[in-house]
């Protein structure tokens, strides 16, 4: 597999992947924006599903949940380039420039565009950053990142109230928000944020509503819908071992034979 990624500042990311890969990143701590330069995103969030295209742009709003997956073309490789918009950086150019939201983002926003000329050119001079990665100072980092902001709030004004938006999670229905977020692999604090508390808050409230603790009850749910999904939907385990949280096969079938007793291959062999 020819995979390439490569990291130019502290802010940008290149991607370039012959295969179909699976995006690393699913809880998303910053503001970014991802330019689609040839091949497909796919992106699984709580509102449903994204495709991005090549010519387009996804403004992601931050802390939010998301899986990516990466999908090349026949004919042409996948590339993208990914921009953390990291909040001091927001917030010194909302300063600057004497902005702020004019109302606040009360759910994971993701923004589909259409890149115009101007926002192609800019992300062709990016080129250049890629190829010589370890010359990338601060300096020039924060140039670029206030030129991109610049460049889409001219073309995209309403943009103004997703990445000005400064507001932390509030608190929400953990139990409602846990079973529908169980199958990311994400940290438990990463959890505990996006449902408006501190770690102890979570692991107590937790414990008060399913009666175990938060590592177990993750563990045993996603192995229940592993089995769920094999048995009633002729799912192969290789298939959906990373959408249920686990972090590679061999951990999946070790955990899945010492909950049931059996391995996942046990219930529709493979023929």
């Amino acid at each position: 597999m020819n995979i390439e990624e490569i990291d130019f500042g502290k802010a940008f990311l290149y991607s370039c992947y012959v295969d179909k890969a699976f995006g690393h990143e699913q809880f998303i701590p910053e503001h970014g924006v991802l330019f689609q330069l040839s091949g497909e995103t796919h992106i699984d969030h709580e509102k449903g599903k994204l495709v991005i295209k090549a010519g387009q742009i996804l403004v992601v709003r931050r802390n939010q949940l998301a899986k990516a997956f990466k999908y090349p073309t026949k004919d042409e490789a996948y590339q993208s380039i990914s921009i953390l918009l990291h909040t001091d950086r927001l917030k010194k150019y909302a300063l600057d420039h004497h902005l702020s939201a004019d109302k606040k983002q009360q759910t994971a926003t993701n923004i589909l565009l259409e890149a115009d000329v101007f926002i192609k050119s800019y992300f062709e001079s990016l080129e250049p950053y890629a190829e010589a990665a370890d010359r990338v100072s601060p300096q020039m980092e924060t140039i670029k990142i206030y030129e991109l902001i610049t460049l889409l709030l001219e073309r995209y004004p309403a943009l103004k109230d997703l990445l000005f938006d400064f507001s932390e999670p509030f608190k929400i229905d953990l139990e409602e928000f846990m079973l529908k977020n169980f199958t990311y692999n994400v940290p438990l604090e990463s959890f505990a944020k996006l449902s408006g508390r501190s770690l102890a808050s979570f692991k107590r409230d937790f414990e008060k509503i399913f009666r175990t603790s938060p590592r177990k009850w993750l563990k045993e749910k996603r192995l229940s819908e592993a089995y769920y999904l094999i048995e009633n939907k002729q799912k192969k385990p290789a298939d959906i071992y990373l959408d249920l949280g686990f972090e590679n096969l061999s951990h999946f079938y070790a955990s899945f034979k010492e909950k049931f007793g059996i391995t996942p291959a046990t219930i529709h062999p493979i023929a």
